[in-house]
């Protein structure tokens, strides 16, 4: 007698290839949330290799070259590629909270909304409040010759500098926490339903 063998069968047109469950698993509110996580990681990724690498690495430069690659650097940065990242974040984070709330998902719609209003708090609105302004200051200077002069620029500018772009890296770091704490939620509350 042969062994049982399961034998796979093709799907024909008529045969949905999505199952109910993973209907329910993708729904307005978990593709919304995803994209919020992302968004989130991204902007937080940003602000996170200003503080292990970039700056370090500006501060031990001569600060003639500091001066001038934080001009280049803070001119490029309004680009079409930043904009979603620092400024969408916690309008894609809101509106995935709202969806949450309509799914009657209360946990990751209030875990979302937190999340949104940190990062508008904590990394939007900081770096628009303290670091563009220092950035725009900087822009104006004209890098000096004398290196005990850009030394002294460099050295009052970077240490302050700094300081904002770690509180923003720690609080864009907290709203990533938060929404990925509502993506889990929402996965689990989507595994029970459909189990």
């Amino acid at each position: 007698m042969k062994p049982n063998v399961d034998v796979p069968i093709e799907a024909d047109a008529a045969t949905p290839t999505t199952t109910p469950h993973r209907e329910r698993l993708l729904t307005p509110a978990v593709a919304t949330a995803w994209v919020g996580v992302l968004f989130a990681g991204a902007i937080f990724g940003f602000f996170y290799a200003w503080v292990c690498s970039t700056m370090w690495g500006l501060d031990e430069a001569d600060p003639r070259v500091a001066i001038a690659a934080m001009q280049a650097m803070n001119g490029s940065v309004r680009n079409a590629t930043f904009f979603p990242a620092f400024f969408l974040t916690p309008v894609v984070l809101a509106v995935a909270a709202a969806l949450c709330a309509r799914e009657r998902r209360r946990l990751s719609a209030g875990l979302l909304a937190a999340a949104a209003v940190v990062y508008l708090l904590g990394g939007l609105v900081l770096t628009m409040a303290l670091n563009v302004p220092m950035n725009e200051e900087l822009a104006q200077v004209v890098v000096p010759s004398d290196l005990g002069a850009a030394r002294v620029i460099w050295e009052d500018y970077s240490g302050t500098w700094q300081v904002y772009n770690q509180l923003r890296t720690v609080l864009s770091g907290v709203a990533l926490g938060l929404a990925a704490a509502a993506l889990v939620a929402l996965h689990r509350v989507s595994g029970r339903v459909s189990s």
